[in-house]
Formats: structure tokens, sequence, C-alpha cells
């Protein structure tokens, strides 16, 4: 068995993720560990976005690493290991989805940009005409910081993000919570960088909306 404590697994621990996949294809298990901890967490968020159970994620998390494993020669290093990685579990959750008979359409995953999701009421802003079109007409409070720290606020902001559909959900998370630059995710979704923007936004008005309704003074 190889040990996978000591100075050469805190080598790999620094070291990019092409150095390791040489390291995989040398059979080095230790590799693997490092990748694991650097990514399964995030892995497990994103296929949240498309099972929407906390197991079935995991399920399609492990499915991804072993897909890794298994296909790991067609890996050719033209895009980062990385995007290649987070394309294979999205590709596991959408198989595991399907086999919940929960399936969804392919317009539900591309989530058109038809229609309207303004995260604030329009008639907060001036109309057409005025000097200042498109500016506030009634700026929205501040929110008091010690109630966004709130559980039942945070709480809250985690069910309306688990409400969203999942291309939203998934670019939120990769975006807000995982930290990706937008490039990366238009690579790993094959979008535009237009297209990034407005599933962002609508991600993220929705849950200000949210947001809004929970600080919203009473009586």
């Amino acid at each position: 068995m190889i040990d996978g404590s000591g100075p050469q697994r805190r080598e790999l621990a620094t070291a990019g993720d092409i150095e390791l996949v040489a390291a995989l294809r040398r059979n080095d298990e230790r590799a693997f560990e490092v990748l694991v901890d650097r990514y399964h967490a995030a892995l497990t968020h994103l296929a949240m976005a498309y099972v929407g159970d906390r197991a079935a994620a995991e399920d399609a998390a492990q499915d991804a690493w072993i897909a890794l494993l298994n296909g790991l020669d067609r890996f050719a290093e033209r895009a980062s290991l990385r995007t290649w990685l987070f394309g294979i579990l999205i590709n596991c959750a959408r198989s595991s989805r399907r086999k919940t008979a929960r399936s969804l359409s392919f317009s539900d995953l591309a989530d058109t940009l038809n229609g309207s999701d303004a995260a604030f009421d329009p008639d907060r802003f001036l109309p057409a005409g005025y000097r200042w079109e498109g500016h506030w007409s009634a700026p929205p409070e501040a929110w008091p910081e010690e109630r966004l720290l709130e559980e039942e606020a945070l709480s809250m902001v985690h069910q309306a993000i688990a409400h969203l559909p999942p291309r939203q959900r998934a670019v939120l998370t990769l975006r807000d919570i995982e930290g990706w630059p937008s490039t990366e995710i238009c690579a790993l979704f094959g979008i535009s960088d237009a297209n990034e923007r407005v599933l962002l936004h609508r991600a993220r008005g929705k849950v200000r909306r949210e947001l809004a309704q929970y600080l919203a003074p009473s009586g």
C-alpha cells in the first residue's frame, strides 16, 4: 500500500493539475487523493444543481471520479483538467436524474433567455421619456448586516439557490461559490459570454428578490 502522507504527499498538494495527471498516469495514488481533496466538495455542490439530493449528488461525484480514472488516456490537455472533470460530472448528474425519472428537457437545461426575471420591480426605475431613464426612482434601502448573517436569512438564501433552474444554479454555484472565472464557465457549458452573464444575472436576481422579501419591513 502507498503511504499517502509525508513530504511527497505535501509536494503533490501544491502541484498543478497537469503535474497531477502525469503522476496519475504513473499510477501514483497520492495524486488522486490530492485531486479529490481539491475538487470533490465543488463537484458535489455542482451536482446538487441537477439532482437536488445530497446522496444522489455524492453518487454523481463518485461516478465522475471513476470516469476520470477510466478515461484519463483520453485527456488531451486542450482544456484544463478542472473543466474536463466538471464536464464529466455534469454528464453523470444528468444521467443520474434520468435514472430516477426526473429528467429535464433540453430547454429546461438551456434556460431560455426569453422572458423577464428582474431582480426588482420595474416600477422602481424611471420609465422611458425621463432624463435618467432606467435609473432608480426609489432606491432600495441598505440591508442591515446583522440581519444578513441571521441563520434564518442564510437558510432562506440556500433555499432560494436550491429552487433555481439547473443551469442558473450551476452558473451561480461556480461563479459565486466556487469562484470560477466566466471564461471557464463558458467553456464548460459551451455558451457565450453574454449567455453566461444573463444566466448569472437571473440567478442572482431571483436570490436577491427572495432576500428582499424576507428583509422587507413588516406591517
